[in-house]
């Protein structure tokens, strides 16, 4: 399932654009209930205004919280985020750090946020389980834990770890774009041989392939 998921999406990849840990780290709590396109949309603008840690620590509050209101929840992020800079600041020296145990640390940041963190910015690899992971694994039958750590431990012993963060940017792709909550696409879905789940979805191939899609919520 993995070797088919690495041929139909080769281009898988974290969609929130950034350039160094600081701006994923950003990106990435801005992300809750929201996609990653429109988090992509306000990140330019708002990394111009505050390019490092000690920027965003020293942010005006109204400024930040009209830069990133598109995301939603603008108000609770813009404090966040404030909190998130000044402990990045006067915790580990404006730099963002590279190990789980102190990433879980700071403000808004879960092991979810961790592991994305973690396994694009400094090339660590993790298993993040958003929604999209822990609703396919089960799907998949790879696990049927339902807590997230669980889970994050139940799919990693299936697989060799340096796979971990490339098999995690595929399942959650494939879980925007084919494999969906409500009416999965069954009928087109490359995985359907092995799928126990097969059938959830319109299983006619036309019906199924009108509800793909590119870009999905997290």
């Amino acid at each position: 399932m993995n070797r088919v998921l690495a041929h139909t999406y080769p281009d898988a990849r974290c969609e929130l654009d950034f350039g160094s840990p600081y701006e994923l780290l950003v990106a990435t709590v801005l992300s809750a209930q929201t996609t990653d396109k429109r988090v992509n949309l306000v990140t330019p603008a708002l990394f111009a205004a505050y390019p490092d840690p000690e920027a965003l620590a020293g942010a005006d509050r109204a400024r930040l919280e009209a830069l990133i209101q598109p995301t939603g929840f603008f108000r609770a992020k813009a404090d966040t985020l404030l909190k998130l800079g000044q402990e990045l600041c006067t915790r580990y020296g404006g730099q963002v750090p590279g190990r789980l145990a102190d990433l879980v640390t700071l403000p808004g940041v879960g092991r979810k946020t961790a592991n994305v963190v973690l396994g694009d910015a400094f090339g660590v690899p993790g298993i993040t389980v958003d929604t999209h992971v822990a609703r396919l694994v089960r799907r998949f039958g790879w696990t049927e834990e339902t807590d997230p750590v669980k889970v994050e431990h139940a799919v990693g012993i299936l697989f060799p770890r340096r796979d971990w963060t490339m098999l995690n940017h595929r399942v959650i792709w494939h879980g925007r774009r084919c494999c969906h909550a409500r009416r999965p696409a069954c009928g087109v879905c490359p995985l359907a041989r092995w799928c126990p789940a097969y059938g959830e979805g319109p299983t006619d191939p036309e019906t199924a392939r009108s509800l793909l899609k590119t870009e999905g919520r997290r």
